[in-house]
């Protein structure tokens, strides 16, 4: 049942709470570009993605462990990655959330930077670079997410993130 504002009159019962109530689910991203072009696949990547929304309101988290047989595109740094959002409508330039982008070929936990994500249209968010490493490396790709920003993605690298956006009603 899709969601209705509370009216006078309107009697509590049970499709009323479902519409209300939030109830975490699974969703499958779809991973695209912000040309359209170069493509990535998630190939055998471990991916979780599960969302709850509750009236106007998406809550969702998603975690991306990169795997052996994915294919990052190669569209470079002008072909930023698109993840489609679990429900369309979001509102355009809105941040929807925070997580981190883990690079696993620096060791231990220092190849982490932390990502923001960002409503770009009214069906997908994108990842933006929003610190530095741990470490005090620097950060020379930074900006969007993309094939090689901000480092040329591999095997066991990470995109993990959770957030909150509202749906136009």
């Amino acid at each position: 049942m899709p969601y209705e504002p509370w009216q006078p009159g309107m009697i509590m019962n049970q499709a009323r709470m479902a519409s209300i109530s939030p109830v975490w689910q699974d969703w499958t991203p779809v991973w695209t570009t912000s040309t359209g072009n170069n493509t990535p696949s998630f190939g055998n990547a471990a991916i979780i993605a599960r969302y709850a929304q509750t009236a106007l309101t998406v809550h969702w988290r998603l975690d991306i462990i990169f795997g052996s047989t994915t294919a990052f595109g190669g569209g470079g740094a002008s072909d930023n990655w698109r993840f489609s959002m679990p429900v369309s409508g979001g509102v355009i330039s809105q941040i929807c959330g925070h997580g981190e982008a883990s690079d696993a070929s620096v060791a231990s936990t220092m190849g982490r930077l932390a990502i923001r994500a960002r409503v770009t249209t009214s069906t997908t968010f994108e990842f933006e670079v929003s610190s530095g490493r741990p470490d005090a490396v620097a950060v020379t790709s930074s900006g969007v997410i993309d094939a090689v920003s901000p480092w040329t993605w591999a095997n066991s690298d990470a995109l993990r993130a959770a957030g909150t956006y509202e749906v136009a009603a």
